[in-house]
């Protein structure tokens, strides 16, 4: 009798046909990939901070060398490769381990955090329903949806009467802001407008968007243009310094104060030298910052906006972090002053907690964005009351439903809550720097960041004498125990902590690399910072001592 030999069917050739790529495009392929879909959307979709933390690494310990070898496939097949079910796997098998849990409350270095699970259920609904916002006949009530969401931020921003926002709520002839992808576009959206309204039409001069920076020079009498901020400001300024043709060498660095917030008699000494300079240079905005990037401190923004309006300056306020403060009935004082800003930036990614990406730009001046209309004859003609006219963006997702949804989901007060965790938390994990003899406490928290460093208490005491060259080369080697220990905790994966490097306003004005901690994420306890700090100790002691 022979024995009955094992064989393996060999897998079916994917095709890419008409009848394959019809069924694809319209449901998934078979029951396999119906069920693996479900398995895993099922997971996302009503236990997200289970799925993360069963599927995603806080980060594995595979350096992007190894991870990039892996990656390294040029070629577009002719025909498919894999079925939706094998993808599907792929991704949370392969990819997912290897990116970044940043729901871990132990994950406490970055702006980006958890985000509530039903944000994920939006944002599933505004992919499907994929409408473009550029356009009325591409998003119709989307477009009506995302003036009112822009109306109800503004007047958390300005707090105008009623009448006023009846009036442009919907008005096909007014703006109050308008949503970008991120804070960058949305600073750059400010500076442009900013910039247009300096160098605005005049005596045969069309103005600066229609014939350029030297012609606008040359019309008023200018030769030079510069936006002053505080040396906190984000790096997105420069960028919109070198987009808007200034020149990001134009974006010109104030000093700080002791608490990291923009001096103000630094500022006036900058603006009385600018107007005294022989050569004559145009102020087209002074940038307030709410919620700095590296310390998370807030500028005084009363007393900036008295000086804009004393010097007829544009005043913007970069509040990509901060702005969400003002739901806040404790802490919302912190950002007084914020309503005399010509324009506001708000992120929506940030402590609005929406999925990426979402940025917005208000302007007190319903009108001022009538200095960056464009239209195009198929599409945001003249006349049309379309959002693309007055924005940098072209197409666009409608990323205001997510936040109009979330607002009547969170209501304020659920926004404020998760306001006052964070900076009451910060407030707390400072206190307990203060008392661990071998940390540093930086910048304490204003709003929800913080920073610090591993400061061991033998140097502490080397540091104070008068010795100058002792004191620098202790600096060096604080600041080389500060990048090492947040490199092996990173490399380590139990938790995360970010760096920068301050330039401290003390009489030597070295550079000092510190930790930055960004309290956002509800679940993160000053149990879980305890043990962060606890393992920063044990990794300084196992290393250098």
């Amino acid at each position: 009798m022979m024995k009955k030999q094992n064989t393996i069917t060999p897998k079916k050739a994917l095709v890419a046909d008409w009848t394959t790529l019809t069924r694809t495009f319209i449901k998934p392929e078979d029951d396999a990939a119906r069920s693996t879909l479900i398995k895993y959307m099922e997971q996302i979709l009503f236990g997200l901070q289970d799925f993360l933390k069963k599927h995603v690494g806080f980060t594995e310990e595979v350096s992007l060398l190894d991870l990039s070898k892996k990656f390294t496939d040029i070629r577009i097949s002719k025909n498919p490769e894999k079925k939706l079910t094998d993808v599907l796997t792929d991704l949370i098998e392969d990819i997912a381990p290897h990116a970044v849990n940043v729901a871990s409350p132990y994950f406490v270095g970055h702006m980006t955090s958890a985000i509530p699970f039903f944000m994920v259920h939006l944002k599933t609904i505004v992919a499907a329903l994929n409408q473009n916002v550029v356009k009325i006949e591409t998003s119709k009530v989307v477009s009506v949806v995302e003036k009112q969401v822009l109306a109800k931020i503004h007047r958390l921003i300005y707090r105008k009467s009623d009448a006023f926002y009846n009036e442009h709520i919907q008005s096909p002839s007014t703006t109050l802001g308008c949503f970008t992808e991120n804070g960058t576009l949305s600073n750059l959206t400010a500076l442009w407008v900013a910039r247009n309204v300096f160098f605005a039409p005049k005596n045969g001069f069309d103005g600066v968007e229609k014939e350029g920076l030297q012609t606008a020079y040359k019309a008023y009498g200018i030769q030079r243009s510069v936006v002053l901020v505080s040396r906190r400001g984000h790096y997105s300024l420069n960028k919109a310094g070198g987009i808007l043709g200034i020149g990001n060498h134009n974006i010109v660095a104030v000093d700080v104060d002791e608490n990291s917030r923009i001096h103000i008699g630094s500022l006036n000494r900058t603006i009385k030298e600018i107007k005294n300079s022989r050569e004559k240079t145009a102020i087209l905005a002074v940038v307030g910052i709410a919620g700095t990037t590296e310390t998370g401190t807030v500028d005084p923004l009363l007393k900036l906006g008295e000086i804009c309006a004393e010097n007829s300056i544009h005043f913007h306020v970069d509040a990509a972090w901060g702005g969400p403060t003002l739901m806040s009935e404790k802490y919302s004082h912190l950002l007084s002053g914020i309503e005399l800003a010509n324009s506001v930036t708000i992120d929506g990614h940030k402590q609005f907690y929406m999925p990426m990406s979402c940025g917005m730009v208000y302007f007190k001046d319903p009108e001022i964005m009538d200095q960056v209309i464009y239209h195009a004859h198929y599409v945001n003609r003249p006349g049309s009351v379309d959002l693309g006219i007055k924005s940098p963006s072209g197409s666009r997702e409608a990323n205001s439903l997510i936040l109009d949804s979330a607002l009547k989901i969170m209501g304020s007060q659920g926004y404020a809550l998760l306001i006052d965790h964070g900076i009451e938390t910060a407030r707390e994990f400072a206190g307990e720097i203060e008392k661990r003899p071998d940390f540093q406490l930086v910048t304490p928290p204003e709003l929800n960041i913080l920073t610090y460093r591993l400061f061991p208490a033998s140097l502490q005491k080397q540091i104070l004498g008068p010795d100058v060259e002792q004191a620098i080369s202790i600096n060096e080697k604080l600041n080389k125990i500060n990048r090492t220990v947040q490199r092996l905790q990173r490399e380590t994966g139990n938790s995360f902590v970010s760096r920068t490097t301050l330039k401290m306003g003390n009489h030597l004005e070295q550079d000092k690399v510190v930790l930055r901690a960004v309290i956002m994420n509800p679940m993160t306890t000053i149990e879980i910072l305890r043990k962060i700090l606890d393992e920063q100790e044990n990794i300084y002691k196992n290393t250098f001592t």
